[in-house]
């Protein structure tokens, strides 16, 4: 590890053995070692017996990850999220007591998303956790991870070359 993924690796492990949850985003372009950071710390959480949730934007970025999938796939995010929107996690599902039991989440290429899919996470977690709906995600540790270069800007309504 260099010297910044070591301190990125003990802050986050830090937030996970502490329980009192977390969000974080760590940022770098291709080739920076984020994809060697999330192997390493799902492989640290994963030796306690403790669960990791690894999700993606993408499905071929969710491949290079264990267990990886996409966020909508594992957590319902509906496909057009608007700014009222939840996800499809109901409480005493399969699918919501994995999220409750999970001790970190990891979620790569988090900037492809619009920002309407996290607040409706947030708000889902929010529901289905409850003990600290205060807190971002219901208190979880979260890590988004991702490379603002690779977003290209949206123009409404404007042709291919613009």
């Amino acid at each position: 590890m260099t010297d910044e993924q070591r301190r990125i690796y003990n802050e986050i492990i830090s937030a996970v053995n502490e329980g009192k949850g977390g969000m974080f985003f760590v940022y770098g372009f291709g080739g920076t070692g984020k994809t060697f950071l999330w192997r390493l710390l799902s492989a640290a959480i994963r030796s306690r017996g403790d669960i990791v949730l690894n999700v993606a934007s993408s499905g071929i970025t969710s491949l290079l990850l264990q267990g990886g999938r996409t966020a909508h796939s594992r957590f319902g995010i509906p496909l057009n999220p608007d700014e009222f929107s939840t996800c499809t996690l109901s409480h005493g599902s399969d699918q919501s007591n994995l999220v409750k039991e999970a001790s970190l989440i990891i979620w790569d290429e988090a900037p492809m998303m619009s920002k309407h899919c996290f607040e409706a996470l947030d708000r889902s977690f929010k529901d289905i956790i409850g003990k600290q709906s205060n807190n971002p995600f219901g208190g979880k540790v979260i890590v988004f991870g991702g490379d603002f270069r690779q977003v290209l800007p949206v123009i409404p309504g404007a042709g291919r070359a613009e």
